[in-house]
């Protein structure tokens, strides 16, 4: 094999697509560093050291973030009786329905993307076992993510509520009524929140570790949302 054809099948490679082991439990610096440095998917941004996701991943990531952030505030009113007069007014259920729908559709766009484009690898100054434990952590949030918004539709549709937003949109249910089905999904759902919370609390402590007392920038995989 020459000089020249080492890129082109480095770049076949990282077109390949990918199995749920590859959303974070097997992708390390040290062992793929040499096929994802040359790699020419999106998910790395066309960076050169293949450090960085790229812009359609950071964009699914934020916007993901962001809603989620959002789901959880309106979560706590929605349970909080001293401000069951303020949810009725602004319209946080009919809110909390539609937005559940929109992050629905973007956990799935998310998950996709992800097994089909494979992500950069965790930086060197990560040990072996921050990156398993790193990658465990990523793969659990996906699960949780999912868990809490399939199981937030189950519960609407199931108890026959409306989602005012599919419905302006001219979605129909997907769901039967269900009654018994959906008062076991709301279980699921609460569970999955709180799980998914403590876990992106973890994950946000272990970047501010890096950023502020470690000095390592890890921050730059996915900041800025856009650009490079």
């Amino acid at each position: 094999m020459t000089a020249g054809e080492l890129p082109r099948q480095a770049g076949a490679e990282a077109l390949q697509p990918l199995g749920w082991y590859d959303l974070g439990l097997g992708i390390s610096a040290t062992t793929r560093g040499a096929e994802v440095a040359t790699m020419t998917t999106d998910e790395t941004g066309g960076s050169a050291a293949g450090s960085r996701y790229g812009t359609v991943a950071r964009l699914f990531h934020w916007a993901i973030a962001v809603l989620v952030v959002l789901q959880v505030l309106a979560g706590i009113a929605m349970t909080s009786e001293p401000l069951a007069g303020v949810v009725e007014r602004l319209g946080i259920y009919v809110y909390h329905k539609g937005a559940g729908a929109v992050l629905l559709a973007l956990v799935i766009g998310r998950l996709l993307w992800r097994v089909t484009h494979r992500p950069p690898p965790f930086p060197a100054f990560m040990p072996p076992l921050e990156q398993r434990i790193a990658g465990a952590t990523h793969v659990t949030i996906y699960v949780l993510l999912l868990a809490m918004t399939v199981s937030g539709y189950v519960h609407v549709i199931g108890g026959e509520f409306p989602i005012e937003l599919l419905d302006a949109a001219g979605i129909p249910p997907l769901l039967p009524p269900m009654p018994r089905a959906a008062a076991a999904a709301l279980v699921v759902h609460r569970f999955a929140v709180f799980g998914l919370v403590a876990l992106v609390a973890v994950h946000v402590a272990m970047v501010i570790r890096h950023e502020l007392i470690d000095g390592n920038p890890v921050l730059q995989r996915m900041w800025p949302p856009v650009g490079r």
